[in-house]
């Protein structure tokens, strides 16, 4: 029997079967045994969801052995990608055949499988999150059987799987439509806030990659500008030192002693924060892709997001100011906002509308309950969908209103999963 539990701490689970197989035809055997005998049983994937998606209460399935790249077509950029492949991994990998994901979340500690399935996304206002490169998947449904799906084959189960949280099944492979290998400048500047939240749209439509981060109880942000460079540019990284003082010493180290000193004297958050975002200095580097979309985050937090349609991301923010304002609370973590073009895929946060998110952050020792239910409250306001991976509170009632394909969804998991091998209690909250 084993133990598990995700990277944040939020979730755990004991004395559960761990199956480890190491091929499709293994894992199809594993999952008709356990459902055959009435077991609920979950894949877990690098445990960097917050919510309780990958709760394992009967068995835990780990994909380590079906963790590499089995096909790659340069001309084409298709490739295809075992599921429990972590994201450093195949990045990596992708670099060796001169490919790139199009655009790529902030870490890449997540198994690829395990992002595509909760909706992880990066920013960019004409690009859509991971799934949205996911040309054909197969998956291993209740009954062992394993269905190749695409948008030409299975398609009703391709528009469902892309997002399932797992609920339908379990992924063995996923091929994803890459792109050439490219660099991007990355250009990070502090500015004032107010001038980020009156140029929002145009600083999100004028670069490929657009983000910023704002401290609470402070006039300044954090602005990200990543954009691919000209032709005949090369790559100019930031020295090994500047990023070691930038992204290890004070992203981490510093930022966790300050979080800590927040814990025990929450009156100096506002103080600390005025300091942090002025310690912030902008710099300017040209490097690969995937080495501009993510970075290291090593100081354990919780976390909340929610997808707004794009044009009501500055009232969001705005209205979440004056909250944390009237409060009293104190928050010593930055506000992340983020943009995405709108998609089809049916549970995917960004259905149906170009899209803001705006994650909302607490440093693991401090209590976060108020605030995260203060931000509910507002997002609902704007038909708010939170993504799957991060804490929050809504069940199947409230999701239904909030996606236009919800019961098609449900209608694809009771064909697939009748008995609910695949089910746990975070499932049966979201989905019923």
């Amino acid at each position: 029997m084993s133990t598990w539990r995700n990277w944040s701490g939020t979730e755990s689970a004991t004395g559960v079967e761990l199956l480890r197989p190491a091929s499709a035809d293994e894992l199809a055997a594993a999952v008709k045994t356990a459902a055959e005998q009435g077991r609920k049983l979950r894949a877990v994937g690098a445990g960097h969801s917050f919510t309780g998606c990958s709760v394992p209460e009967q068995v835990m399935i780990r994909l380590d052995g079906l963790s590499s790249i089995t096909y790659a077509d340069k001309e084409s950029g298709r490739v295809t990608v075992g599921a429990g492949t972590g994201l450093r991994k195949l990045n990596a990998g992708l670099a060796a055949f001169d490919l790139a994901m199009a655009n790529l979340g902030d870490i890449d500690k997540q198994t690829i499988s395990g992002a595509i399935s909760t909706g992880t996304h990066g920013t960019g206002a004409r690009l859509g999150g991971l799934a949205t490169q996911v040309v054909a998947l197969d998956l291993v449904t209740a009954d062992g059987s394993v269905l190749h799906c695409s948008a030409e084959e299975n398609p009703d189960v391709f528009n469902a799987a892309r997002i399932s949280v797992g609920a339908l099944g379990v992924i063995t492979s996923l091929t994803l439509q890459c792109v050439p290998a490219f660099l991007l400048r990355a250009q990070e500047r502090p500015l004032p806030l107010p001038e980020v939240l009156d140029g929002f749209d145009e600083l999100a439509d004028g670069n490929d990659h657009f983000e910023f981060y704002w401290f609470p109880h402070t006039d300044l942000a954090l602005t990200k500008r990543n954009n691919r460079v000209a032709s005949g540019v090369g790559a100019s990284p930031v020295s090994r030192l500047r990023g070691w003082v930038d992204d290890e010493l004070l992203s981490n180290k510093v930022f966790e002693l300050t979080n800590r000193l927040a814990t025990r004297q929450p009156g100096l958050v506002p103080r600390i924060n005025r300091i942090a975002s002025r310690a912030l200095s902008a710099r300017e580097y040209v490097d690969a892709s995937y080495k501009v979309f993510c970075s290291e985050r090593n100081v354990v937090f919780r976390e909340s997001e929610y997808a707004v349609p794009r044009e009501h991301a500055i009232d969001v923010i705005r209205r979440l100011r004056s909250w944390i304002d009237s409060s009293g609370s104190r928050i010593p973590f930055p506000i992340e906002v983020r943009v995405a073009a709108a998609d089809d895929i049916w549970l995917s946060t960004a259905h149906g509308r170009d899209t803001a998110y705006i994650a909302i952050h607490q440093y693991h020792r401090l209590p976060h309950d108020e605030y995260f239910r203060a931000f509910e409250r507002i997002v609902a306001d704007y038909d708010g969908r939170p993504h799957w991976g991060k804490l929050h509170t809504l069940t199947a009632s409230d999701l239904r209103t909030r996606y236009p394909r919800f019961d098609d969804f449900l209608a694809v998991r009771d064909r697939l999963d009748p008995d609910r091998t695949f089910t746990n209690p975070y499932t049966r909250q979201v989905f019923g």
